[in-house]
């Protein structure tokens, strides 16, 4: 069902110099949930007192051959700059209507507008009428957030996990060279791979580096026994196994279905173990000492446990939360925000201290599961917006440079290369999102009652190795954005962690 709602936005008293306020005509419609389709009118009258003030602001200064500067008629510059002024008024029109109607209406838009600009046409009589539709926060009443029961669970950094934690950047920073011995667990294969459907091949890809560990995950599948399968390989030999596909695949008839991959060896690379020496000290951050370099890896650690810690009671809020609030999210509103969402989970990650290959990880497992997850991160978010809104809890300043610095520690890149990064791939708005959520987060833990539970850590992740290739053919072609720098190797064979 289609509702209506005309608002008349006309002109309000002014003083001084301010400019009166468009008068327009707002009529909504809303034709599902979180969609509302926009038809503003704006009358000629306000199309005339905007095309004079361009014109009383063009004629004083409009070049016009065969007269100085600002002295040639009126009439005369009119015609000769008309479709410049014609499609400058259009633009404010348009800009100044779409500033008043997210200020008059009451509902919250989650995206731009969507309307075609260079097909909308400014009219030399009658009203000037466009429209466009945009997606919007759904409405309900805000669940009650006080006083919920929270477990958080407590897990302690020791000394056998710090040296874990260095093994690990060790081997992500060792040197490999090709071997003719029998692959082991931990080396390196340079492999392509062949995925079938029966006899029919549905992808491929050529010499991807990928480590032998137990399972070996894709965006939308896993090779559960990967690391059985290719143990003893050798160079130029080719096994075959299974990939599972992920119930949440586009293709809902392969969901869940076993594939048949090829595994071609093209090559066994053994990687040498670095020493922890001073130069390699110097080379993953200008650490002073081995100590200082634990004390950084100890504080990884710590940071990715207060990342799981809060994930842990995140879920559990949402849980209760969800429960009392009901709304409908379309699935296409849920399609196109997965990328949106994955690119939120990569920047926690990262503020968090986890190394690029448990962040591919962790993004593969989110992709086999992209709906589900999707439509939950989108219900958590219009929540605790809403909770945002009532508490007036936004993103400052400094919560964007501490997000951006601790971003840049971790990937020893400058700070100013950080933040022009996320600018230009507009990202910015992903990190207010995590800075308000997590505040959110904070007010409601502070005003829970929170039991703690120490839990044993688990590092049964640590034995999947990610690529990020879809066994399935896709038209999903967002990418994760990569934090390497300029002049790192594109296998990511030597990462860090950085100070």
């Amino acid at each position: 069902m289609s509702t209506s709602d005309l608002t008349d936005t006309s002109a309000a008293e002014t003083s001084g110099d301010e400019q009166p306020k468009l008068q327009m005509d707002v009529a909504v419609q809303i034709p599902q949930a979180c969609l509302r389709e926009v038809v503003v009118t704006i009358p000629q009258e306000e199309v005339q007192r905007y095309l004079k003030k361009a014109y009383d602001e063009l004629v004083p200064e409009a070049q016009v051959p065969g007269f100085r500067a600002g002295r040639a008629p009126r009439k005369l510059v009119e015609k000769q700059f008309k479709d410049r002024v014609l499609d400058q008024v259009k633009g404010s029109l348009v800009m100044d209507s779409l500033s008043q109607v997210t200020d008059s209406q009451t509902f919250s838009a989650i995206s731009e507008p969507n309307f075609d600009f260079d097909a909308v046409e400014l009219p030399e009589q009658g009203n000037f009428v466009f429209q466009f539709t945009v997606e919007v926060r759904p409405e309900f009443e805000t669940p009650a957030w006080k006083g919920l029961s929270l477990e958080r669970p407590i897990a302690e950094t020791t000394d056998a996990d710090i040296d874990e934690a260095i093994e690990r950047v060790l081997s992500r920073n060792a040197t490999v060279e090709a071997t003719d011995d029998a692959a082991v667990a931990g080396d390196k294969l340079l492999l392509n791979a062949v995925f079938k459907d029966g006899e029919r091949v549905v992808s491929e890809f050529e010499e991807e580096r990928v480590t032998l560990l137990q399972r070996l995950s894709f965006s939308d599948s896993v090779c559960e026994n990967f690391g059985e399968l290719m143990a003893g390989v050798t160079e130029g030999e080719t096994r075959r196994g299974l990939v599972k596909i992920s119930d949440a695949a586009d293709d809902e008839a392969r969901r869940g279905k076993e594939l048949t991959a090829e595994f071609h060896v093209v090559e066994v690379l053994h990687k040498n173990i670095p020493q922890l020496t001073p130069a390699l000290l110097e080379e993953l951050g200008d650490f002073e000492s081995v100590e200082e370099f634990r004390g950084f890896v100890r504080q990884s650690l710590e940071r990715q446990a207060a990342y799981r810690q809060q994930q842990v009671v995140r879920q559990r809020v949402v849980e209760l939360l969800t429960g009392d609030a009901s709304f409908e999210l379309p699935a296409d509103l849920v399609r196109r925000q997965t990328a949106r969402e994955l690119q939120r989970k990569v920047l926690e990650l990262r503020s968090s201290g986890f190394a690029e290959e448990d962040i591919k990880r962790i993004v593969n497992l989110s992709k086999r599961n992209a709906q589900a997850s999707t439509e939950m991160a989108l219900r958590e978010h219009f929540i605790l917006e809403q909770i945002a809104e009532e508490l007036n809890i936004e993103a400052e300043m400094e919560d964007y440079e501490s997000e951006i610095e601790q971003i840049a520690r971790q990937s020893d890149e400058p700070v100013r290369r950080v933040r022009a990064r996320l600018e230009k791939s507009g990202q910015m708005d992903a990190l207010r999102n995590q800075i308000v959520e997590r505040k959110v987060i904070e007010a409601i833990i502070a005003e829970a009652k929170v039991t703690e539970k120490v839990v044993e850590r688990d590092n049964s992740d640590e034995q999947e190795f990610a690529v990020f290739h879809s066994v399935l053919p896709t038209k999903d072609t967002a990418a994760i954005p990569q934090a390497k720098h300029d002049d790192a190797p594109a296998d990511g064979t030597k990462t860090e962690p950085t100070k």
